[in-house]
Formats: C-alpha cells, sequence, structure tokens
C-alpha cells in the first residue's frame, strides 16, 4: 500500500465537494479517476499529493514517496530549455542524471529535437509533453496525472500509454484523470467514479463500461 485514504471529505466554505471517500492506492496499480466537472478530482487529486488538506479525514502514506504530478498548470519554466527543467527537476529530487538520460526522456516525448530551445516558445501539445517527461524522469513512487491527454496527438497519446504503464511495471501507483476514458484505459486498471459527492470504485474498466443503467441514473 503507497497510500491510504479514509473517510475523507472536502468543503469550500459552505460547499461540501465530497466525502466519505475511501480508497487505498498500491504499488504497480493504476488507478483512473473519472467524473463530471465540477465533482472534485481535482480537488481528490491535490489532496492525495499533499497539496490540498481535507476538512475531515485521514491520508496515509507508506513513507517519505517521491511524487511526479502534472496538473492544470503547467511545472515548466518557460525561460528555461526543455532539457534544462528536466535537469532542474532531476537535481530538486536528489537524482544525478547525465544529458544523455535526460535527452533519451525527451525522445520518447517526441522533443529531442527541441531540448537546447526555451520552454516558453513551445505550443501547447509541446508543453504537455515536456511537463510529462518531468515527471517521468523523477522515477516516482506515485504519479499524479490531471487530464494528461490534454493536447496530445495520436502518436503522443501511445507514448503516454507507454510511459504510465512502464510506471506501473517500475512499481510505481498511479492515479490519472480523464474525461475520455477509453484513450487511456489499461487492461489491470481500477476506475474510481466521483459524481454526486461520493466515489464508487471499479476492479476494471470493462466493469465500469458496462456498470448498470441503475448506477448510471444515480
Amino acid at each position: 500500500m503507497l497510500l491510504r485514504l479514509r473517510d475523507i471529505a472536502r468543503f469550500y466554505g459552505r460547499r461540501l465537494v465530497f466525502s466519505d471517500i475511501s480508497l487505498d492506492l498500491s504499488r504497480g496499480e493504476v488507478l483512473m479517476l473519472c467524473g463530471p466537472n465540477g465533482a472534485g478530482k481535482s480537488t481528490l487529486l491535490n489532496i492525495m499529493a499533499g497539496l490540498v488538506r481535507p476538512s475531515s479525514g485521514t491520508v496515509l502514506c507508506n513513507g517519505e514517496l517521491r511524487i511526479g504530478m502534472v496538473g492544470h498548470h503547467s511545472c515548466v519554466y518557460a525561460e528555461l530549455s526543455a532539457l534544462e527543467n528536466l535537469r532542474f527537476w532531476a537535481g530538486l529530487h536528489g537524482l544525478r542524471l547525465s544529458d544523455k538520460e535526460l535527452t533519451g526522456m525527451l525522445e520518447h516525448m517526441h522533443l529531442a529535437a527541441f531540448a537546447h530551445e526555451k520552454a516558453g516558445t513551445f505550443s501547447r501539445g509541446m508543453t504537455q509533453r515536456l511537463d510529462l517527461a518531468r515527471a517521468f524522469t523523477v522515477n516516482p513512487d506515485m504519479l499524479l496525472l490531471d487530464e494528461p491527454a490534454s493536447g496530445l496527438d495520436e502518436a503522443s497519446l501511445a507514448v503516454l500509454r507507454d510511459e504510465t504503464a512502464a510506471a506501473a511495471g517500475r512499481g510505481a501507483g498511479v492515479v490519472l484523470i480523464t474525461h475520455r476514458p477509453g484513450e487511456l484505459s489499461f487492461s489491470a486498471c481500477r476506475v474510481a467514479l466521483l459524481e454526486n459527492k461520493r466515489l464508487r470504485l471499479y476492479d476494471d474498466f470493462d466493469a465500469f463500461r458496462h456498470r448498470s443503467s441503475e448506477e448510471r441514473a444515480c
């Protein structure tokens, strides 16, 4: 077990976002987090990352976890090159990676040709790929991805799927938010549906896809 949430609730002022959220995240697991806009998915991801405190409930971590996170706002520094961005974030996590290793990650994300260009000149899709490269480079214990497919073309989506599966294969626990679950489904993932202030868990993507009409109406 990497992370355990028990009876989590979150208010913004007097507005209840969600309550009674309990789940475990294990090593090597991919958990897909789905739900309508405004359901609180990003808030829940930020609670998992330790960036937001729950209003009640407990969050338990298995020791100090190295977290790779891609949120709504990029953590790419516009004045640094793509390579300098990865070098900075690797160093921040105490990783001594060679430029060859860092360039290899850029190559995975189809950015090697732009390694020495300032990130501020990148398109939305290129910035997203660099942000993903940053998260994968730190070799995280827990990988938290908020709409990671945003701005990606089909080739980049394939890379995202491959790199996410590889991270899970190395033992990382992965949580990803998506409004398009079919594009990012994995054969061995669980699905968490957050709606109506509650969380419902499905053992796999097929169970989520074939959930009953009664559940869909809830």
